[in-house]
């Protein structure tokens, strides 16, 4: 049985629609998800040099603009031939310029690089806060492995998803619908673990 939360709705500290809808999703109509941008216009600076300190920045700023409790998800893409990058700054990785500009960039930095060495994951770092102050946020990780394709393939999804290939469907990331990427993806297991932790499967 699925204990009652003590809050019915959070912030998520995000401005990424994408996101937004799967996050709200993966939650199920037990909390309503709003997004960040109906209490704050700014995003906080992400000066964290780990997915989880710049998780904790994230919510602790939206629940600090929303009086609310605060979900962030911090996360980002490690390539193996790349030495781990683009990392904590995969969403800027074009200097801001977008999800395409972010794959072109990731194409021409693994240009002439084999399959076999083309190893990549996904991270994703949940961390939700009660309130600002909240000294013990709850912390959730979750990695999702595969390897980068040499072009884009399929058109669902967001950031690196077209370059994303998943192994264990023979597929690109992209071409997933939403339940089974929401079943394997990072964010999806990490998303799996903070329903356990709050009593919701």
């Amino acid at each position: 049985m699925n204990r009652v939360l003590p809050f019915r709705q959070l912030v998520l500290a995000s401005g990424n629609r994408g996101k937004l809808a799967e996050l709200q999703t993966m939650l199920g109509d037990a909390v309503e998800v709003l997004p960040q941008s109906q209490f704050v216009s700014e995003e906080v600076e992400e000066t964290g040099l780990t997915f989880i300190e710049n998780a904790i920045l994230k919510a602790r700023h939206a629940a600090r603009a929303s009086g609310l409790p605060a979900l962030a998800d911090d996360s980002g893409l490690a390539v193996d031939a790349l030495g781990g990058a683009p990392g904590i700054y995969s969403a800027r990785y074009a200097d801001g310029g977008g999800d395409a500009a972010n794959n072109a960039k990731l194409l021409e930095a693994l240009a002439g690089v084999p399959d076999a060495q083309r190893g990549a994951r996904f991270i994703s770092v949940v961390a939700l806060m009660t309130h600002a102050e909240d000294p013990t946020p709850v912390i959730c990780e979750g990695v999702w492995h595969g390897r980068i394709l040499t072009e884009a393939r399929g058109s669902n999804g967001f950031g690196y998803d077209p370059l994303f290939w998943v192994p264990e469907t023979e597929c690109a990331s992209a071409e997933l619908n939403a339940a089974d990427k929401n079943r394997l993806s990072h964010r999806g297991r990490a998303m799996a673990q903070l329903r356990s932790r709050l009593g919701l499967s």
